[in-house]
């Protein structure tokens, strides 16, 4: 994605020690540094990593906040190092204290990190000490100054941008039934703050599987299972599907909330959803969010609906408390999913062409 909006940068990098590839793509910086993620995955390069950075672009732009977009990524599974084995901790350490040296010199002015698929505010901790420099990430551990994103901020964002969906679609809150792709800290925390707005989380997957009661799961029972046994498919009361069974689930919410592209043509003429909530970046393609308009699917996509946590970053950045950064995230997503789908109803256009347009007229 070459255009007048970018990229400016895209630096490629190799580890001969661990075999690793790391790309950075810094699509734009007109409104500030950088922002985005680092993302950890065996499959990500530097076209997953570009679109992902022109999202962040026009994230940033429509919550009004400071920063340009950008994004990172290191091709490398953590889950295949043993985590009994004693280099374990050493081997991901070295390859983001490795990572980070190599973005050095345009760490702060033009790029700021913070932590996405894989990477934590402990990996954060690895990162900022790497370079002696605290402000080049956010993300960061409480005793380095930080509002880490295990506080629930994207997730957070999230539930709000569920709600005023569902109120926009003249579907209760109380009762609505939920499906979340992936349970990691985006998919938690949305099940969390979901389930205390009355909402049933009915459906939720992970690597492994997917576990469906129609009664409703209760996440933080599953949140213990999956911390001890590995997977949320060893929830005892729940019917275990496979992991493409999340996608066609008879529910009102559709939450993805892991991996890019996951919603694609292949499914999406199966799914049941009246509302789809980008929990994750790039989750639903063009095809089938075509697809899913023309039956009347309401698609919140991610550049508004999982602006949480770099709202948090931009939080973290200035300095404010987690009390503060809540608020500021609860007032800049309800002002961005309200106004963007007030204009989709008004022009007909779809609520991603909206947002886009609105952060446009922010960068040129």
């Amino acid at each position: 994605m070459v255009d007048n909006i970018g990229p400016k940068y895209i630096i490629k990098v190799y580890n001969h020690e661990f075999g690793v590839h790391g790309v950075l793509v810094i699509d734009n910086t007109k409104l500030g540094p950088g922002k985005g993620g680092i993302r950890m995955t065996p499959t990500v390069g530097e076209e997953e990593v570009g679109r992902l950075a022109r999202a962040m672009t026009y994230k940033n732009a429509l919550a009004g906040i400071p920063f340009g977009g950008a994004k990172a990524g290191i091709a490398f599974d953590p889950k295949t190092i043993n985590p009994k084995s004693a280099d374990a901790d050493r081997v991901k350490k070295k390859i983001v204290e490795w990572f980070a040296r190599e973005l050095r010199p345009l760490l702060f002015k033009y790029y700021i990190a913070g932590p996405d698929i894989n990477m934590t505010e402990k990996e954060m901790a690895i990162f900022v000490r790497a370079v002696s420099n605290k402000r080049t990430a956010t993300g960061k551990p409480k005793h380095l100054g930080g509002l880490p994103h295990e506080l629930g901020s994207t997730g957070y964002g999230v539930a709000e941008a569920v709600k005023i969906a569902l109120a926009h679609k003249g579907i209760p809150l109380a009762g609505a039934r939920v499906a979340i792709e992936g349970f990691g800290n985006v998919g938690v925390f949305a099940a969390r703050f979901l389930t205390e707005a009355g909402m049933k989380i009915v459906g939720i997957s992970d690597s492994k599987g997917v576990i469906y009661n129609q009664n409703g799961l209760p996440w933080k029972e599953v949140l213990k299972v999956k911390k001890v046994k590995g997977s949320v498919i060893n929830f005892l009361n729940s019917e275990k599907l496979s992991n493409d069974r999340i996608f066609t689930l008879p529910v009102d919410v559709l939450i993805p909330a892991a991996l890019p592209d996951v919603i694609n043509a292949s499914n999406a003429d199966q799914i049941k959803a009246s509302v789809i909530v980008e929990g994750a970046n790039i989750a639903v393609t063009p095809e089938a969010e075509a697809k899913l308009l023309a039956r009347g699917v309401l698609i919140v996509p991610d550049i508004i609906a999982n602006a949480g946590g770099v709202i948090s970053s931009y939080a973290e950045h200035r300095g404010y408390s987690a009390e503060k950064m809540f608020k500021l995230v609860k007032q800049k997503i309800t002002k961005s999913v309200t106004t963007v789908l007030a204009e989709s109803q008004k022009t007909g256009e779809s609520p991603r062409v909206v947002a886009i347009k609105i952060a446009k007229q922010k960068l040129f």
